[in-house]
């Protein structure tokens, strides 16, 4: 199942934090191992080399949640995601569940993964869910803002809440976000992880602009009179025009 060559590539795509282990298993891969484990249960090796017996996928996720973060892999937490969007549950457990996830998404793959997975989102209670979004709007930490951001993106971009979203981008504070990532300048001859290309919080500052993007596909002179007036840093407003450029949906578009 684990791929040396797709390894290294991926290495270089997903841009994990460089204490965070990937093994290189491909995503169809994980999503068979999550199904798996969802139906048969798992016996799990523990950090201090006790093992622990898990008959169903609750008592799977469970485990997880006892597991130090920093000691799982980046497939693991892939995984882990995936089990409590698979889980068969009440929204109010599921809440729960992924309130014990979301600080543990230290990397954008693992956070866009499980927001394109989570289909429940969009048959759920939106108040609920936008009430359990707001903590991560107004995190430190890179992220969880940017968990909120793609599921605003994903599932809140509508002419119902639209307005609602662009309002919360205007409220965000990259000046206190905390990065992890190192910003660099100029494109290094070999990839080094853990690092960026762009200012702090890159990657909240990418979401932000990928939901620009997306935004203007759907509706775009509502998009275009948020942006010429939003309070978002001048980069962020680059990055968006340069998305909308790159996107067959709004290449001819005007994106201010």
């Amino acid at each position: 199942m684990f791929d040396a060559r797709y390894r290294e590539g991926h290495l270089r795509v997903v841009n994990a934090l460089p204490a965070r282990h990937v093994l290189g298993l491909h995503s169809p891969e994980m999503k068979l191992v999550a199904k798996q484990l969802s139906h048969n249960g798992c016996e799990a090796i523990l950090p201090d080399g006790s093992r622990m017996r898990c008959t169903n996928s609750l008592e799977t996720i469970h485990c997880f949640e006892s597991i130090p973060s920093h000691t799982l892999c980046y497939e693991e937490t892939v995984v882990w995601g995936f089990l409590i969007n698979l889980e068969k549950c009440t929204l109010e457990e599921r809440l729960r569940m992924l309130g014990q996830y979301v600080p543990v998404i230290d990397n954008w793959a693992v956070c866009d993964s499980y927001c394109a997975n989570a289909k429940w989102m969009a048959r759920a209670d939106k108040g609920m869910l936008w009430r359990f979004l707001q903590p991560y709007f107004h995190s430190t930490r890179e992220f969880e803002v940017r968990f909120a951001i793609v599921t605003a993106m994903t599932y809140f971009l509508n002419q119902e809440w639209m307005e609602t979203v662009f309002e919360k981008l205007d409220c965000l504070d990259f000046g206190q976000i905390i990065s992890e990532y190192k910003s660099i300048k100029g494109k290094p001859k070999r990839a080094q992880q853990g690092t960026v290309q762009g200012a702090a919080p890159y990657y909240v500052r990418m979401g932000v602009a990928w939901l620009l993007a997306t935004a203007l596909a759907k509706f775009p002179e509502p998009t275009r009179e948020y942006a010429r007036s939003a309070h978002l840093p001048d980069d962020v407003i680059k990055l968006y025009i340069r998305k909308a450029r790159e996107s067959f949906r709004t290449r001819n578009t005007e994106a201010l």
